[in-house]
């Protein structure tokens, strides 16, 4: 007969976590960075190739760069209100 095994929990007690203040003092945050849109959001997916979607590789490539255009308008929008969106450059 085999003998019975040792729990692995010890007592069902748990440590408790560190405490931490939360109201102490933290460091102001970095200066604001101004934010230059790209010329070509939809570089970067299409730098990783097709979609492997057989049969429907044109539409997902279509619908993939229409999210990623809308995205870095949205971004590019977020950063004029916030103030810090650059000028884009007509290079």
């Amino acid at each position: 007969m085999t003998p019975p095994r040792k729990s692995s929990r010890r007592n069902g007690r748990r440590r408790s976590p560190p405490r931490t203040d939360l109201w102490r003092a933290v460091p102001p945050p970095p200066e604001l960075q101004t934010i230059a849109p790209v010329v070509d959001p939809t570089a970067l997916v299409r730098s990783l190739g097709p979609p492997q979607l057989p049969g429907q590789k044109t539409y997902a490539e279509h619908y993939l760069a229409a999210v990623v255009e809308r995205a870095a308008a949205i971004a590019g929008a977020v950063a004029a209100a916030a103030g810090v969106g650059a000028e884009p450059n007509d290079d």
